[in-house]
């Protein structure tokens, strides 16, 4: 059930991966990722190449490379386990396709390894994954602005996420990140975002490492009155984050979103009826209509009076 889970997930999806795949970021990736299995298969540069195969077939894969690409075959399989969207999946395979590559290039010919991890370095100092581009309610922090409109409004409960764009898990939770605030961002119910891997002040104010040992990213903090409520993952006293899966019905059930969603409804209808009020004034109920008829009825009486 755990092989299937993964794949079944994988052909729901399968549209949007054809999306993905078009990019040349995953374009650049698929190659990267075939790279062994196209020099060992293709005739006339696989005729030149080494091989330990008792008929010394030199354009098939060898007992030892076909043990090398099960093993992590069996690795990305338990990677995608724990993974959260297709994404996930999608990198997983990628990032170990390039991991058996480098090994099986390196066990081949140590000048075709070099060469290929030189290629890998490169590709990861200049290429990096499309970021999120969908719809979402969020609001963007910045070092100045944070505090202001944390402290603005004390009845507005605030879900700020601490991340960094080279950060592949906070990549990955992008998308699930703006699906919650599509589906709960009110009045009085509203998430943000700051980028702690640019401002470097609000990462020691917040105490959220950026350092990758640290797997403090992303992290998730509940304000209410401009306080600190809760966070996900939770810090141990090492400063190590306590592991936890960003799922989207993780978030939804640890910081109560429902019932946050359900109180904070009042304050957007509060504020609906003062704007009713302020445009439309009150109307004058009918005694105060008549009161001014009762006290012109005299001074016609004594005008009569005097005639």
């Amino acid at each position: 059930m755990a092989l299937l889970t993964p794949l079944f997930a994988f052909l729901y999806h399968l549209p949007q991966v054809y999306k993905w795949l078009l990019k040349p970021y995953y374009i650049a990736s698929l190659f990267m990722s075939i790279a062994f299995l196209a020099v060992r298969k293709t005739p006339g540069i696989c005729d030149h190449l080494a091989t330990q195969r008792e008929d010394g077939n030199s354009c098939d894969f060898d007992w030892r490379e076909v043990e090398i690409l099960m093993f992590l075959s069996a690795i990305v399989m338990m990677k995608n386990r724990r993974a959260i969207t297709v994404e996930q999946h999608v990198g997983n395979i990628i990032l170990f396709s390039k991991v058996a590559n480098v090994i099986l290039f390196f066990r081949l010919d140590i000048r075709m390894g070099l060469l290929y991890l030189t290629l890998c370095i490169v590709f990861l100092m200049t290429c990096k994954p499309p970021l999120y581009m969908g719809p979402e309610y969020i609001k963007y922090f910045s070092d100045k602005t944070i505090d202001d409109e944390l402290d603005k409004d004390s009845r507005v409960t605030w879900i700020v996420e601490y991340f960094a764009n080279w950060s592949p898990e906070c990549q990955s939770f992008a998308s699930v990140y703006a699906d919650l605030s599509l589906k709960y961002n009110c009045a009085g119910l509203k998430f943000g975002k700051v980028d702690i891997g640019r401002y470097g002040e609000v990462s020691k104010k917040y105490k959220v490492s950026t350092s990758p040992l640290s797997k403090q990213l992303p992290s998730l903090v509940l304000f209410q009155g401009g306080k600190e409520v809760m966070r996900r993952p939770q810090v141990d006293k090492k400063g190590r984050a306590v592991s936890w899966s960003f799922t989207e019905e993780n978030i939804i059930r640890e910081f109560n979103l429902n019932e946050l969603y359900q109180s904070s409804k009042k304050l957007n209808k509060s504020k609906s009826d003062k704007v009713i009020q302020s445009q439309f004034p009150p109307v004058p109920e009918e005694e105060e209509l008549e009161q001014p008829a009762t006290h012109t009825q005299p001074k016609e009486s004594e005008s009569k009076k005097d005639k």
